[in-house]
């Protein structure tokens, strides 16, 4: 690349970078950490055991959550609490419980251990989620054989609640953990055994900049009409984005979510064809189990067809399957390393409550040219210089900027 391209590439990515700071500094998302002074750690009223055993609770499998999982194991090997942080992703499946297994059984060292039989998931199914929460609960009851829980998602986070108080409860990737009620406020847990990782307005953002991008003025979007499936995604603050930029909210809800796939997908492209009939000019794509691979092309289809923009609440796994632009996962790692140093920090004595909450990620967008292509927009020079995963058909590995 000639020298004043990559310099004039270089200009236009920081421009654009620091658009996305003040973005994120309008939002009040950089803060200072907690004041509250560390206190000794004796939740069980005795010295822990050796090594510390930690137990995972997830709503069910998603790549955004394996993500954090690698990036939480690789930082644990760096700072020596684990022998091998190296866990492997396990092909075609966003399931934590291979990786969950490779953990147990080759992690090692001295500080924790992954329990084997200590992963609970209802895998999504509304009907086995009181369940499993039932399981583990009577298991950290009546066992006594975990030191901690590490709970992925909002299902999680909202179901080790109050009950569990002798263990330290880390809550990670919990769509808002506010809204959900998990916590009450993002600079406290208001339980001294739990930590809550915020990422204040991380929704809220990401709606302000596909607005920022493509400047729609209809934004249609999709999501169950029930408490759980609005803090799944966050509803409050797409509301709240909206409101701020002007924007008509149109929505397709529905009163429950099946635990078929072939329904949920069915259900979904019965949605965007009713957005497209509303008159959105772009849709924000949320949480759904039936965005997957083998149904992405029925599913897309029509917005496709309409040329809508598209951006995908979950990330650049769905921009591979065809979402036009996402944020990058390939920066989702930092959550699992900000969580490993909250793990350090609480075996050395201090409070889950009394550590900061706050996390503050990295901005970069994925894009999936061809779809960009199918309906007709070509990204800005602004646009391209920032973003750092690019994906030139359905399916494919990403293609990372340095």
């Amino acid at each position: 690349m000639p020298h004043a391209l990559r310099a004039g590439r270089a200009a236009v990515k920081k421009q654009f970078l620091q658009l996305c700071c003040a973005l994120l500094l309008a939002a009040g998302l950089v803060f200072a950490p907690s004041a509250k002074a560390a206190d000794p750690l004796e939740l069980r009223g005795e010295p822990r055991p050796e090594p510390w055993r930690i137990a995972l609770i997830a709503g069910g499998p998603y790549s955004v959550y394996q993500a954090v999982l690698q990036g939480l194991a690789e930082r644990l090997a760096e700072l020596g609490l684990i022998a091998d942080g190296a866990v492997p992703l396990p092909g075609n499946d966003e399931s934590l419980a291979p990786m969950w297994q490779w953990l147990a059984e080759n992690a090692g060292g001295d500080s924790l251990r992954f329990v084997a039989d200590a992963f609970y998931s209802p895998e999504w199914n509304p009907d086995r989620r009181e369940e499993v929460r039932n399981n583990l609960l009577k298991r950290l009851r009546d066992k006594g054989d975990i030191d901690c829980v590490l709970a992925f998602g909002t299902w999680a986070g909202q179901d080790i609640g109050p009950e569990v108080l002798h263990v330290p409860v880390l809550v990670i990737q919990a769509s808002n953990p506010v809204e959900a009620g998990i916590i009450p406020t993002p600079d406290d847990s208001g339980r001294d055994n739990l930590l809550a990782v915020v990422q204040q307005d991380k929704y809220k953002n990401q709606v302000r900049l596909f607005h920022k991008i493509i400047g729609f003025s209809r934004l249609g979007i999709v999501y169950i009409d029930t408490p759980s499936g609005r803090s799944t995604v966050a509803l409050g603050e797409i509301e709240a984005a909206a409101a701020e930029a002007g924007v008509e909210l149109l929505r397709c809800t529905f009163a429950s979510e099946s635990e078929n796939r072939d329904i949920l997908a069915s259900q979904l492209r019965y949605c965007h064809e009713n957005l497209v009939k509303q008159g959105a000019d772009a849709v924000y794509l949320t949480y759904s189990q039936g965005l997957r691979s083998r149904y992405a092309d029925y599913v897309l289809e029509p917005l496709i067809k309409a040329g809508l923009p598209t951006f995908a609440q979950q990330g650049s796994d769905m921009v591979r399957i065809g979402v036009m632009l996402g944020i990058a996962n390939s920066n989702t790692k930092e959550e699992g390393f900000f969580l490993a140093e909250a793990m350090e920090k609480i075996l050395k004595g201090s409070l889950p409550r009394s550590l900061s909450q706050r996390f503050e990620g990295t901005v970069s967008l994925a894009v999936n040219l061809r779809t960009a292509a199918l309906i007709g927009w070509n990204l800005p020079m602004e646009i391209l210089a920032a973003v750092n995963e690019f994906y030139r058909d359905f399916d494919e590995s990403p293609r990372r900027v340095e």
